[in-house]
């Protein structure tokens, strides 16, 4: 038996800050292995015209119990099910790091294609483009054993220690992180011919990460595109100095000059 539309929006969005007379929409997708706590406080953080939608995808905190998504089609399909009747109603913008790069570009395609709608600014993070050389020939992680897995994620660091010493919580955290990166590392998609989208795309990335290819993702856009390099490594945005200075970067584009208030 299918869910109200309530109860399901509930299920798969974290709104920490319910906003109904917000003029504007943040949709933010989580990373790998990661649940929606860290963007659905950036509700409480930005101005009450903007309301920020949080997404929480199955096998963790209150869908713990639901089997992982297998492909990026489910996610897609399950994001656009229950976001597409509010997406009509005002603009709305897109942020994901890493992973939740990818998942803002399949959603953005999905509704640019079937919907004929586009946000009005896509900031990805962390991530080359789905397309790229740099991501086709990115090693797979997703199948290493637990012990070499524990070896990769130390070293791109971001996850607490806490969690790394106990191994009762990385027997809980370990399947959907291998999970998520099991869909990034099938997710095939061709280099757009000509740009689908015509909103601004914003780059950001930790000066001391991996390289990736930001470039790339300028192929799917006509509008704006900038890069933004901060200090640090993958997990760059969970610093306060550079969470702040995302979140300004963030209010100061054009997406939210829509909540200003008329000149008299």
């Amino acid at each position: 038996m299918e869910l109200p539309a309530t109860d399901r929006m509930e299920k798969v969005i974290n709104c920490f800050k319910k906003s109904p007379d917000a003029v504007a929409r943040l949709i933010c997708f989580p990373w790998a292995g990661g649940g929606s706590i860290h963007y659905a406080r950036w509700g409480n953080v930005l101005s009450s015209s903007i309301e920020v939608f949080a997404v929480k995808l199955p096998g963790r905190e209150s869908r713990a119990k639901e089997p992982f998504f297998q492909n990026m089609q489910q996610v897609v399909d399950e994001v656009i099910s229950v976001l597409l009747p509010l997406l009509k109603e005002k603009p709305f913008a897109l942020f994901g790091h890493s992973f939740g790069a990818f998942t803002s570009f399949a959603v953005a395609d999905a509704l640019k294609r079937l919907h004929n709608l586009e946000p009005v600014h896509i900031f990805l993070s962390g991530a080359s483009a789905p397309y790229s050389e740099t991501r086709i020939k990115a090693p797979k992680r997703s199948d290493l054993s637990d012990d070499d897995f524990l070896k990769w994620l130390i070293s791109i660091g971001g996850t607490p220690p806490e969690l790394l010493a106990n191994p009762e919580v990385l027997k809980l955290f370990l399947p959907a992180l291998k999970a998520d990166l099991h869909i990034v590392e099938n997710y095939r998609c061709n280099e757009p011919d000509i740009p689908f989208l015509s909103c601004a795309v914003t780059c950001f990335d930790g000066k001391d990460d991996i390289p990736h290819d930001l470039q790339a993702w300028k192929s799917v856009t006509s509008g704006d595109f900038t890069v933004r390099m901060l200090d640090g490594s993958h997990f760059y945005l969970k610093e306060s100095g550079n969470e702040k200075i995302i979140l300004d970067y963030v209010t100061k584009q054009d997406l939210w000059l829509y909540v200003q208030p008329p000149l008299c």
